[in-house]
């Protein structure tokens, strides 16, 4: 019989508030808000700390406040760069590449819950890996929905809501977002 947790990482219906669950939530709670109450000059204490929440493969600058929901779910390529408030809502895989960065108040959700109200009532959410290419660039305030894979060396719009794979080499933008030209 699988746990919550695998349930969750395999995309299926899982119960969230299962206690192994709600312990990790926590403790990647504590981790969050000793590193959004770090001081600017604090950079060695906030790279201590997101190597205890995030997997991380090189540099990155993430400016607090950050927000995420495990962080053990976040891959990291070298040289990520979020400007402030990103929120990672991590209950599946994401993965970012090399060279990728984030205007201010991006937000990835690998979450989802059920269509059918009835099943939403049950508490049970499920969950889609994400996936960024290397050398992408995601303007500010653009939202990432639940199992998109963005396309390397692509750029997605400020604002924009990506609700469909992007391929690589590309500008896209909006609501949903498109392909506004090949790069």
């Amino acid at each position: 019989m699988k746990s919550e947790k695998e349930k969750m990482l395999a995309g299926e219906l899982y119960f969230p508030e299962d206690q192994n669950l709600t312990d990790d939530r926590f403790m990647a709670k504590m981790l969050i808000s000793e590193y959004n109450s770090t001081r600017p000059i604090e950079e060695k204490e906030r790279k201590e700390i997101m190597e205890r929440l995030i997997v991380m493969k090189g540099k990155i600058k993430i400016r607090p406040p950050f927000y995420c929901d495990y962080g053990y779910n976040i891959e990291v390529g070298e040289n990520f760069y979020a400007n402030f408030s990103c929120t990672i809502l991590d209950v599946n895989k994401v993965i970012i590449g090399d060279n990728v960065m984030f205007g201010p108040n991006v937000q990835v959700y690998t979450a989802t819950h059920p269509l059918d109200p009835k099943e939403r009532l049950k508490e049970l959410e499920s969950s889609k890996p994400i996936i960024i290419g290397d050398n992408v660039w995601i303007g500010g305030g653009a939202i990432l929905l639940p199992g998109v894979i963005i396309g390397k060396n692509t750029t997605i719009g400020a604002g924009s809501v990506v609700t469909k794979d992007i391929p690589e080499n590309v500008l896209a933008g909006g609501n949903p977002c498109k392909i506004i030209k090949k790069l």
